[in-house]
């Protein structure tokens, strides 16, 4: 087998954090630049030609539209070489899963893309940034990657876009995905897909867009009454996603608020504010204008919905069938 070669593209995060202290939880993240991080690679030993370019260097809480269009231009750049085997980005956990999503939605599937992140800093007692990327190696240097669309590795744990999820604050195995769980299990010298690629030869789903419209997500709590929305719906606003309770639910006062925005032709998109949660149509959904998330949580809806009105669709319908197969 030749040694591949991989595109390294970083943006920051914990992967690249450094703290004072060993064992004190503070730290800095992004404070490794690519250059050090791949010469801490090299010392694993791994047969790869690394190429290395810093898009970034942030926590991802400060992942900006910005930044996302020079890390898009920057992985398009890569796909397109023919040299180029693989793409992996480095990122913070915090945001990484609408960062996957939003590429996902807008690169071809014809090679490997797979975004990586650490839990705990450089600098910190059991540092899983060097594990985590030898993984991340392995998955970008294997050719049946390709055809599955951006992926993301944690642990041992290989997770679609569509699906990937962060679930806790501590610990390494802080994803999962849903509905779907891992697609795959990776180590740095063994890989198990559970499954045939499912996007072979698709090209990207939508054109990549800097500017994308204004779509807030209203976050549903008990007592909530409809000035909330009032509150967080601008003259600049496209579109609402509903973090509703349970299956998208959320007080009668607010629903009513929200059914006369979408009776004015501005999409609203009900997901859920839980973690596992699977979102269906309602009987009313049909007369209130209302789109349902399915298994897509809020900040992947929100970027599914920027998406769709980007490229012009407002009409309920044709919304939710982009939401039923996203």
């Amino acid at each position: 087998m030749s040694i591949p070669n991989l595109t390294v593209l970083a943006t920051g995060g914990t992967i690249a954090g450094k703290a004072d202290s060993a064992t004190r939880h503070e730290y800095r993240p992004g404070q490794i630049g690519i250059e050090e991080f791949l010469g801490l690679v090299a010392d694993l030993g791994i047969a790869a030609n690394l190429t290395g370019e810093q898009v970034a260097a942030v926590g991802s809480e400060d992942m900006t539209p910005a930044i996302w269009h020079r890390l898009h231009g920057a992985i398009s750049a890569a796909i397109a070489d023919p040299e180029c085997n693989g793409v992996i980005v480095t990122h913070g956990t915090d945001t990484v899963e609408e960062t996957a999503f939003l590429l996902d939605l807008t690169l071809p599937t014809t090679k490997p893309v797979v975004l990586v992140g650490a839990m705990r800093p450089a600098t910190a007692v059991g540092y899983d940034g060097l594990r985590n990327f030898a993984n991340a190696m392995r998955v970008a240097s294997d050719p049946h990657a390709a055809g599955r669309g951006v992926l993301v590795v944690m642990g041992e744990r290989v997770f679609a876009a569509r699906d990937v999820r962060k679930t806790r604050t501590r610990g390494t195995d802080a994803f999962q995905g849903f509905p779907r769980g891992s697609v795959g299990l990776v180590t740095p010298s063994s890989l198990d897909w559970f499954g045939a690629p499912w996007r072979t030869g698709e090209g990207a789903r939508f054109a990549f867009r800097a500017d994308l419209p204004d779509v807030p997500i209203l976050f549903v709590h008990a007592g909530m009454t409809p000035d909330y929305v009032e509150r967080l719906v601008t003259d600049h606003t496209r579109g609402v996603v509903v973090s509703g309770v349970g299956e998208g639910n959320m007080p009668e006062p607010v629903r009513q608020a929200l059914v006369a925005l979408a009776a004015r032709g501005m999409p609203v998109v009900r997901a859920s504010r839980v973690d596992e949660g699977l979102v269906d149509r309602e009987p009313e959904d049909d007369a209130n204008r209302f789109v349902a998330a399915r298994a897509l949580n809020p900040q992947k809806a929100r970027i599914l919905l920027q998406m769709l009105i980007a490229a012009g669709e407002t009409d309920p319908a044709a919304i939710q069938r982009a939401f039923d197969n996203p």
